[in-house]
């Protein structure tokens, strides 16, 4: 779009579902101009066609629940604007204000100064996908959630299983069923009701484990998810939480980038020969997070290739492979090493740091 000045134009844009407040700083003014607007994409590409006549627009808002409906929008208009992390935004500790006005603000000053950090946007694919992933760990914490509420009910008025050490076995299944047909009144109804939930749910787990695994046998998501399944302790469903959730390896220069966007490297509080460390940051990617430390807790066990992924390794690069061996052998030791010392979740939570490392070496192969 042909712009009449060349100024740059900071704006910081607070963004919600019925509002959008952009906050405007032209040159060196020590005041912006603030702008209210209804949640609407018109409304603020309207706001930057105007912009765009006194100058270069430069805009920036925080990753929310807004998406990148908004960016997108205006990287289609041909404007600039960048998404960024919230967590990463510069705070005053003694102020305790907060307004959408105050917040476009701070975001156009500090954006001004060069002061805040970026997020990589997925594309519409990647992001499609990362949903279906995220959908089906909402599902399976929902069953288990009615899978401990159905327990608690029946252990309250005095029904406990006690056929095996676990629940949800085909046993404990059995024993449930038997139960709820012998049960009356309220309690029989409810229970009944929360067993036909249950089923409903699972087969809708089925489902969505059907769509991801036809959608691992697609590209892009093939060569990264066979790759990946290598690795001990990483199936499918964790190989594809790991891609969509990491996207484009090659946006990670170093492993370290890596297990800092994962948050699972120490915080740290050391001034001048004090040095303090603490417990893992957690302010990366949840999601990336939860799977690799749940990957991490297989290499408790002795290394060694079993049936199972000799047969994952198998017409695999050898690159991907010798990576995916050396990790098994490598993991393995270091957790037993920490574990002399350590509580156990300590050291697991060290050896997914570790696994990061690992997984960035294999996909940093396949994207060459």
């Amino acid at each position: 779009m042909e712009q009449s000045s060349t100024k740059t134009l900071w704006v910081g844009v607070d963004v919600h579902r019925n509002s959008i407040t952009a906050a405007i700083f032209r040159d060196n003014e020590p005041e912006p101009t603030i702008q209210h607007l209804p949640g609407d994409l018109n409304a603020a590409r309207k706001l930057f066609r105007r912009l765009s006549q006194q100058g270069v627009p430069r805009a920036c808002y925080e990753a929310s629940g807004a998406g990148y409906v908004l960016k997108r929008a205006l990287d289609h208009d041909g404007f600039h604007c960048e998404i960024i992390a919230p967590s990463l935004v510069p705070k005053k500790p003694g102020d305790r204000r907060k307004t959408d006005r105050l917040d476009a603000i701070h975001l156009a000053r500090c954006y001004r100064a060069g002061q805040l950090t970026p997020v990589t946007m997925p594309d519409a694919e990647q992001e499609a996908a990362r949903q279906l992933l995220r959908g089906r760990l909402a599902l399976q914490q929902h069953i288990t959630q009615l899978k401990h509420r159905i327990v608690r009910v029946l252990a309250t008025h005095g029904y406990r299983f006690t056929g095996s050490k676990t629940n949800w076995t085909q046993s404990h299944r059995a024993w449930l069923a038997a139960t709820a047909r012998e049960l009356t009144g309220p309690l029989g109804l409810i229970i009944t009701h929360h067993l036909e939930h249950l089923e409903y749910l699972e087969s809708q787990r089925s489902a969505l484990d059907a769509a991801i695994e036809r959608l691992a046998q697609q590209p892009p998501w093939r060569e990264g998810a066979e790759a990946l399944c290598c690795f001990r302790g990483i199936a499918l469903l964790t190989a594809m939480t790991l891609l969509t959730e990491l996207g484009d390896i090659r946006r990670f220069a170093s492993p370290r980038q890596l297990m800092a966007y994962s948050g699972l490297i120490p915080g740290e509080r050391s001034s001048g020969d004090i040095q303090r460390r603490g417990p893992i940051t957690k302010s990366g990617n949840a999601y990336l997070r939860r799977v690799l430390v749940e990957a991490a807790w297989h290499y408790h066990h002795r290394a060694g290739a079993d049936l199972i992924l000799r047969r994952r390794r198998m017409g695999q690069d050898p690159g991907v492979v010798a990576v995916a061996v050396k990790a098994q052998h490598r993991l393995y030791k270091r957790f037993w090493h920490l574990r002399a010392t350590k509580h156990k979740n300590q050291a697991v939570t060290a050896v997914a740091r570790e696994l990061c490392a690992f997984v960035w070496e294999a996909l940093s192969m396949l994207s060459k």
